[in-house]
């Protein structure tokens, strides 16, 4: 099992960012996906939850209204779309899968930075 994470990078404060997780070894469309996220000298903090079957998602109120998380089953592939981004945005973005049978698999991450 492997998830593999892309679309870090630097952004100005109020642009935007596309991140993906790859998935492999299971099938994506069994899982729920979150994002989390890890700022320097911070805790993780959750960022969004897409259900297995993709019709329900969830954020925090820090990011709600600004990322929008979604799937492609056919692709095995999770994206975090973020927009508006802020410099408390910066932190480096994990892709996490709970998975039927009680497993959870983390990616390694993908660093965004948000500063002008």
């Amino acid at each position: 099992v492997q998830l593999v994470e892309s679309g870090g990078g630097l952004v100005q404060p109020g642009g935007s960012l596309r991140l993906s997780c790859a998935a492999s070894g299971f099938t994506l469309s069994s899982a729920v996906m979150r994002w989390y996220r890890r700022a320097p000298g911070k805790e993780r903090d959750w960022v969004a939850t897409i259900t297995s079957g993709g019709s329900n998602t969830y954020y925090p109120d820090s990011v709600k209204g600004r990322f929008t998380i979604s799937r492609d089953n056919a692709k095995n592939t999770v994206y975090l779309q973020m927009n508006s981004l802020k410099q408390e945005d910066t932190a480096v973005y994990y892709c996490h899968a709970d998975v039927p049978g009680g497993n959870d698999y983390w990616g390694q991450g993908t660093q965004v930075t948000v500063s002008s």
